[in-house]
């Protein structure tokens, strides 16, 4: 067998382009940099999570071991802080940072293995220097770095030095790019905007008592939940997320593994690297954490909590919260976003419903989850008022996902995002030349270094593409049809807006749960959902002459009418529901301290 050199990143400065290598996956092969790498000897490591099977009972054993180190670690940073929290409390606080770590650290320690055991592999390139750079301040910016290059090269390189044999030559890193931890850019509009919410908020807040009812990014529109909040009692506030101060790395905090016993060598990985890549905020910064948020206008003793997307990376919010909640605040969590009830896996709603009180869904509850409450869609989308079947246009909508896995869910994953892509393309390719003609592929801002508009232009030269930055409504009205190719909130939106649809994707990589499937079943007996992009396409050009004929059957609206009321209920008396749920969620509290 020939010997290969190991690549593990699209990090060229790690590679060697005069032997035999082997890729360690797709995302060290892109596309702008093809003339490199095709003139080389390589090979690219089988996905280990191609196989789905693997993939489910890996995600039960991770969820499994994920919950076995949050008891270890909630009672050693307990000891570290000297506090006396609960498990919940830092599941709160620290449970995405966790559950993402944990899943991400598997899959990478997975291909080294992988390679090791399958390749005879002569040495890999690691570079070395300014390690404390790949320690996220906090959750916001361990996000912005795991889906970067250089990140997940430290990944890897942690991995091969410390936990195989395999030779590694040591290379001194140079021009290290800093990832801001900074959000989004705001326009002049949204800075007004933002502006007198912040006027108003400071004001109001000298009205606020310590018992209101306290909401954060619940995902009503600002005019309900001001609505929501005089309905209970009390001035209405529009809190904004507080930004947590930047920490510096101090390695004196990180001279410790977590302790607990270890059911693998995978297991003693996870222990040695958590206190080293741990965001600041959790250990160096914890205590300035606190004293942030014991400063914040908030309200002291709420009687309820709510937030539909703060409970992730908004670490100012969840050390808020998880006190609230250690002393008897019960928390509510809202759906905000599409998916969430219809995916097999899905660490993130699992998280969601572990952490709350109550969960207010769209419209779909479980049977074994009795916190999930059906309170509707809530920010609702509505008809643009326009007959879409006079427009010319048909608009298809496509996937973004990182290079990398990041957190687990079912979802293509890593380079299964090229089989999603090219599954785009087999639509393409279907459709007749008039309609292709018409067609409109809108792709994502960022697109994780996919590069999906040259590939999109060496596949089709003469494509119309939308790189993301027009308004999707404004490309909607001037649509006759919208393609949906994922399970996300795309769709769910389109039928709100009652824009006719065709929704396709690999439902091998888009698995559902059990409950989910007679309502997929429904909208493919229709022709709005479909398994594979010709069916999918055959169906566009079928229909494409008399669309409102086709979407305004009446066996296309009954499919409609049972899945919306499932998974994006839109009912005319949401506030009612809202508040009848937030209600018995602060009754039920009563009763559990009383």
């Amino acid at each position: 067998m020939v010997k290969r050199f190991l690549i593990t990143t699209a990090l060229e400065e790690t590679w060697h382009d005069d032997e035999p290598v082997l890729f360690l996956g797709e995302w060290c092969r892109l596309f702008s940099r093809q003339e490199q790498w095709k003139e080389m000897d390589t090979e690219v490591l089988p996905y280990h999570w191609d196989n789905r099977v693997k993939l489910y009972d890996d995600y039960q054993y991770l969820q499994k071991f994920y919950e076995r180190l949050l008891i270890d670690l909630t009672a050693q940073l307990n000891q570290i802080h000297g506090v006396e929290y609960s498990l919940r409390y830092w599941r709160i606080l620290i449970g995405p940072w966790l559950g993402y770590f944990i899943q991400i650290l598997f899959d990478r320690w997975t291909s080294i293995h992988d390679a090791i055991d399958n390749y005879e592999l002569k040495e890999t390139i690691v570079l070395t220097g300014n390690e404390e750079s790949f320690i996220p301040s906090n959750m916001t910016h361990f996000m912005s770095l795991i889906v970067k290059d250089d990140w997940n090269h430290h990944i890897y390189a942690s991995i091969l030095q410390n936990f195989t044999d395999l030779p590694c030559v040591k290379l001194e890193r140079q021009n290290i790019k800093p990832v801001s931890n900074s959000g989004r850019s705001i326009s002049f509009k949204g800075k007004i905007k933002q502006l007198f919410v912040t006027w108003y908020t400071k004001c109001a807040s000298l009205l606020t008592r310590n018992h209101d009812a306290f909401f954060l990014t619940t995902y009503l529109t600002h005019f309900d939940e001001i609505k929501l909040q005089l309905r209970m009692g009390q001035v209405p506030l529009l809190w904004r997320a507080v930004p947590a101060v930047k920490i510096n790395v101090d390695k004196s905090y990180r001279q410790w593994n977590v302790d607990g016993k270890n059911h693998s060598e995978f297991e003693t990985c996870v222990r040695a690297l958590i206190s080293q890549l741990m965001p600041s905020i959790y250990l160096e910064g914890y205590s300035q954490l606190t004293e942030q948020i014991a400063c914040l206008p908030w309200p002291k003793q709420p009687k309820v909590i709510w937030t539909s997307s703060s409970y992730s990376t908004d670490d100012v919010f969840k050390a808020w919260a998880a006190e609230k909640v250690e002393y008897g605040t019960p928390l509510v969590i809202g759906q905000h976003g599409g998916g969430l009830g219809t995916h097999l896996l899905a660490f993130y709603e699992e998280h969601q419903i572990s952490i709350c009180d109550s969960y207010f869904s769209w419209g779909w509850t479980k049977a074994s989850q009795p916190k999930i409450k059906a309170v509707g869609a809530l920010k609702g989308k509505y008809p643009l008022g326009v007959r879409h079947t006079e427009q010319n246009g048909i608009l298809l909508v496509t996937l973004k996902m990182p290079r990398m896995s990041c957190h687990l869910f079912s979802s293509t994953i890593a380079g299964q995002w090229l089989d999603n892509f090219n599954d785009q393309c087999k639509f393409v390719e279907e459709l007749s030349i008039p309609i292709r003609d018409a067609l409109t592929v809108r792709l994502k801002v960022d697109d994780y270094g996919w590069e999906p508009i040259l590939r999109w232009k060496s596949r089709f030269p003469g494509i119309r593409l939308d790189e993301g930055y027009t308004k999707l409504n404004d490309l909607i009205s001037k649509s006759r049809l919208y393609i949906s190719t994922y399970n996300a909130t795309t769709f769910l939106e389109s039928f709100t807006m009652n824009i006719p649809t065709v929704m396709y994707w690999n439902p091998e990589h888009w698995e559902l749960c059990e409950s989910a499937v007679p309502y997929f079943n429904e909208l493919k007996h229709v022709g709005i959902f479909h398994e594979t992009p010709e069916s999918a396409a055959r169906h566009v050009v079928a229909i494409w002459d008399d669309v409102d004929g086709w979407w305004n059957s009446a066996d296309v609206q009954q499919a409609l009418k049972y899945f919306k009321a499932r998974y994006c209920n839109l009912p005319n008396n949401l506030l009612d529901r809202v508040e009848d749920a937030l209600q018995k969620v602060i009754i039920d509290s009563k009763e559990l301290v009383s």
